[in-house]
Parts: structure tokens; C-alpha cells; sequence
């Protein structure tokens, strides 16, 4: 009964609200309307004054940048910056123009890449301008911000991954090369993870999967890179790039042949990677022809003659007999000859060894008399002066 009854008066009190809310409402209605029929006589208005600030919305950053650094640090310091942000963004601003400066400006041995071995003089003035570079960002930098912009650690960004300069890497975004290493990353780690598998199986890699990670890294580059940069990317960093440098190592090739030598062969090594390993007939008999396309892919490329050099090229008695001539300061023209005298002897050497009908005194005796023959021609191809300078260099 005492909540049926609390119902009621709580009821009624809703309605009176209700009804004292209707009342005023109308009132505040017939007074507006009174207002509004009155307007202020001619030369009585009243200016009110407010407080409202308005403020500039939709802020820009471009509206703060500049290419200019002082204007860019006074802007930054008008919108109330502070002192510590200004110099971790012009840092950062200065870190990055130097950055591309060093990939674009600065030419490296590891951008020419159609040389076997590192040019020695690319190098060295590779350095001094590096330094160069480095005294000038370190000099803007505390004509911009004070000497006290290095009491903070503003380390500059070392490179990661493989350098991307020159004409074509070096001029990528920052982004795309980020996606460069970040694929080569990736790249490294299916690999290492290939091997160790491989390792703790107790079973040796298979060229053929090696190749296949290999080609994932190239699909995944493509789809970052053109064609023109993929090329370059390939040329210098590539595992076919690679075996090619070795295979020209003192062969002194152009940069356009050691381009067009690595189209020619790409595709091919590429084919003859995914075959290694393979000892079915089908897969001997493909190798074979694979190799004899090469062949003539490169003769077409350097010549009869150069393609003659270029396979001795593969012969390591052929390359040690080049460094000595190089060490001997002597003519490229005695290069061949001495080639013939280290070949002929190293057959007649194996043929001695193999001889079964040789005692092993004989053999020996046989072995230096060959060694002895082989000395006395070096003597008359290079001359007396030479020759004991080569045994001097030969005494440990």
C-alpha cells in the first residue's frame, strides 16, 4: 500500500514539472517575439565586444618548411618549438640531404662493377671526399644550431645492407631503399635458416634451393626496383655478377662488355644453378648444351680472339703464370709462352707420377730433371736479371 501511494505522488509531481516546463517555454517564446519587433533606432547601436580568439585550423607542416635552414629553425621557433625538438629535426633534415649527397656525389669501387679487383686510386679519393663531406654536414650543423648541437648523441646513420649509391641506387627514396634492405634482410635470414636445417639434418645444401631462394630475392626486388636499377642492383651485388667478376679477373674487360657478357649469360647460369646437383642423363646431357650456349653467346660478344683469352681466363695455371709475369715486370707478350712451359710441364710432372713402371727413385730423379728443363727455359724468357729476381722472391 505505502509504494502504491509513493507511485501516485511521484506521478503527480512528474505532471506538475511537466506542466511548469510547458509555462515557461511560452514565456521565453512572447518575449523573443517582443524583441524582435523592436530593433534598435538608427545611431544607438551597440558594439559588443568579445573574447573569442579565433584560431588558424587545419595546420600545414609545408607552412613551416623551408628550404632555407635559418628560416626553416626561425618558423619552427614562431609556432613555439622547443629548442631540443628544432635540433632533433634539423639534425635529421641535415642527415638525410648529406646522405643522399654521399650516394650520389661519391663515386665507389663497388660502383664500378665490371672490375675484378677494387681500383686502389677510386678507393682513396673515395675517402678524402667522404671526409670532405662528413667536415661540411659537421660544419652546417653548428653554424645552424651552436657548437652545443654535439653535446647529444646525434650519431650520423651508418648504412645498412648493401650501399645503394651511384646514378641509379643512390638515387632512391629513402623508403624504397629501406624496402631494399629490408627484402635483403629477409633474403639473409631464409638462407641462414635453409643451412642450418640442412646442417642439423647432416645433408649438404642443394645448389638447386640455394638457387630458388635466390630467385625469390630477385621477384621480390622487381617489385620494388625498375628495370634499369634491378639491373644495376644485380651487377654489383648478384651471385652470377659475382662468379662472372672471377671468371674476368685480369681479362681488363669494358664496362659495356662485362654488361652485356652478364645479359648473355644470366639467364643461362641461372638454369645451370637450378640443374646442379642433378646426375640424371637428362639433366648432364641439358647441362651440356647449356654450357655450349654460353660459350657462344660470350664468343659472339668479345670475339675469336678475346673469347680464346677469355676461356685460358678460366685455367688457373694461366692465372698464376699472368701473376708472375706481373711480378717479373715483364712484357704481356711473354705471358703465353710462359703459360705453355707451366702447362707442358705440369703434364709431364703427372705423367711421371703416374708411371707405375717408375721406382720411386726414378720418379724422383725424373720429377727434377723436369723441374730443372723447366728453369733453364724461364732463364732465356725473361733473362738472367729477372730469373734471380723471381728466385729471390721465391726463397721463403
Amino acid at each position: 500500500m505505502r509504494g502504491r501511494a509513493l507511485l501516485w505522488i511521484l506521478l503527480g509531481a512528474n505532471i506538475a514539472l511537466a506542466a511548469m516546463l510547458l509555462s515557461l517555454s511560452r514565456l521565453y517564446s512572447e518575449k523573443d517575439a517582443a524583441l524582435s519587433a523592436h530593433s534598435t533606432p538608427a545611431g544607438l547601436e551597440t558594439v559588443v565586444r568579445t573574447n573569442v580568439v579565433v584560431r588558424r585550423q587545419n595546420f600545414v607542416w609545408n607552412q613551416i618548411e623551408s628550404d632555407d635552414y635559418p628560416t626553416y629553425i626561425a618558423n619552427l621557433r614562431a609556432i613555439g618549438c622547443p629548442e631540443a625538438t628544432i635540433r632533433d629535426i634539423i639534425v635529421a633534415d641535415v642527415n638525410q640531404l648529406f646522405a643522399k649527397r654521399r650516394a650520389t656525389e661519391i663515386v665507389t669501387a663497388e660502383q664500378q662493377w665490371w672490375r675484378s679487383e677494387p681500383d686502389l686510386d677510386v678507393t682513396q679519393v673515395a675517402v678524402v671526399k667522404l671526409k670532405a663531406l662528413e667536415n661540411e654536414r659537421r660544419s652546417l650543423l653548428s653554424r645552424l644550431l651552436g657548437a652545443e648541437w654535439e653535446s647529444s648523441y646525434y650519431p650520423y646513420p651508418a648504412p645498412t645492407g648493401n650501399p645503394l649509391d651511384g646514378p641509379l641506387l643512390g638515387a632512391l627514396s629513402p623508403q624504397e631503399k629501406n624496402a631494399v634492405h629490408e627484402i635483403e634482410g629477409r633474403s639473409q635470414e631464409r638462407r641462414q635458416a635453409y643451412l642450418e636445417a640442412m646442417q642439423k639434418d647432416g645433408k649438404p645444401p642443394d645448389p638447386a634451393e640455394l638457387e630458388r631462394l635466390r630467385q625469390q630475392t630477385r621477384t621480390e626486388l622487381a617489385q620494388v626496383l625498375g628495370p634499369e636499377q634491378l639491373e644495376e642492383y644485380l651487377l654489383r651485388y648478384s651471385n652470377n655478377a659475382n662468379a662472372l667478376r672471377t671468371d674476368m679477373r685480369g681479362f681488363d674487360a669494358s664496362p659495356e662488355e662485362f654488361r652485356n657478357l652478364f645479359r648473355a649469360r644470366d639467364a643461362i647460369d641461372q638454369q645451370l644453378q637450378s640443374l646442379a646437383g642433378a646426375t640424371d642423363p637428362a639433366s648432364l646431357q641439358r647441362r651440356k648444351e647449356l654450357e655450349q650456349e654460353r660459350d657462344t653467346a660470350i664468343r659472339e660478344i668479345l670475339g675469336t680472339d678475346r673469347f680464346q683469352v677469355y676461356k685460358l681466363n678460366q685455367d688457373p695455371l694461366f692465372r698464376d703464370s699472368r701473376a708472375l709475369v706481373q711480378q717479373l715486370g715483364a712484357e704481356q707478350e711473354k705471358l703465353l709462352p710462359l703459360y705453355e712451359i707451366n702447362h707442358t710441364t705440369e703434364v709431364e710432372q703427372q705423367r711421371i707420377r703416374n708411371d707405375a713402371t717408375l721406382t720411386p727413385e726414378e720418379r724422383t730423379e725424373a720429377l727434377h730433371a723436369i723441374q730443372a728443363s723447366r728453369e733453364n727455359v724461364l732463364r732465356k724468357l725473361f733473362g738472367a736479371e729477372a730469373y734471380e729476381r723471381y728466385l729471390k722472391e721465391q726463397k721463403p
